[in-house]
């Protein structure tokens, strides 16, 4: 009776362990989710889904061609992203992208992730986003964004 008492704890015992650990996010996982949230944020025109995603005081850069012809860098806030996913139809913009490269040192990651950006279905431009992610009271969250958009010569 008693060793089949002891086997009965043991099995119930390594049932929770798996379970617990197959319901676990790793980090990367967990940095793939915020990061896929501001995207589908985007292209659902929900802005405060896309406020969720960022630090406070999060900053956002492009790499692209100016009106000159030179390349130049632009910023913007979340505040400014925001007003100006919220200026176009819901499902207009699709930004797909695949990951890349994601490196993690405690509460500090960096992710690569090229993209293709579809406006209205259309091709609009593509090129790479580097984001910045930070670990603040157990969430990861949106620091920095640089990226780099061009129209031709993605593949």
């Amino acid at each position: 009776m008693l060793k089949t008492f002891n086997k009965s704890i043991f099995l119930f015992l390594l049932t929770i362990v798996c379970v617990a650990h197959a319901n676990a996010q790793t980090a990367e996982d967990s940095i793939k989710a915020v990061i896929n949230k501001m995207f589908v944020g985007m292209k659902d025109g929900d802005t405060n889904m896309i406020k969720e995603c960022f630090t406070e005081g999060a900053i956002l850069q492009t790499f692209m061609r100016q009106k000159d012809g030179k390349t130049g860098l632009t910023k913007e806030t979340v505040s400014d992203f925001c007003r100006a996913v919220a200026g176009i139809p819901k499902g207009a913009a699709d930004e797909q992208i695949t990951f890349g490269a994601i490196k993690i040192d405690g509460p500090m990651a960096a992710v690569w992730t090229p993209f293709k950006l579809y406006f209205n279905e259309k091709f609009y431009s593509c090129g790479v986003n580097s984001f910045q992610l930070v670990k603040l009271s157990g969430e990861w969250k949106i620091q920095y964004i640089i990226d780099t958009r061009r129209t031709k010569n993605c593949d």
